[in-house]
């Protein structure tokens, strides 16, 4: 999951060497992944009214389906 969406941000940001995410896992299945950006990036991985970060979340329920977890993005 964490490589995933590594790869997915470092795309879309102007600074990718300053992208940081943490991956924290929970009891049943769950994952938390913690993305940090700069905050000059912020706006782009958020998107305008949420859309990017609503796609970054979609793409990574859709790759936890696959390994039966439950995955949550919390952007810092």
């Amino acid at each position: 999951m964490k490589d995933l969406l590594e790869y997915i941000v470092k795309a879309l940001v102007e600074n990718p060497d300053e992208v940081e995410i943490e991956e924290e896992e929970e009891e049943e299945g769950k994952i938390v992944l913690k993305l940090k950006v700069a905050d000059e990036d912020k706006g782009r991985i958020i998107g305008k009214k949420g859309r990017i970060a609503e796609s970054l979340r979609a793409i990574l329920r859709v790759k936890a389906v696959k390994t039966d977890t439950h995955v949550f993005l919390d952007i810092i």
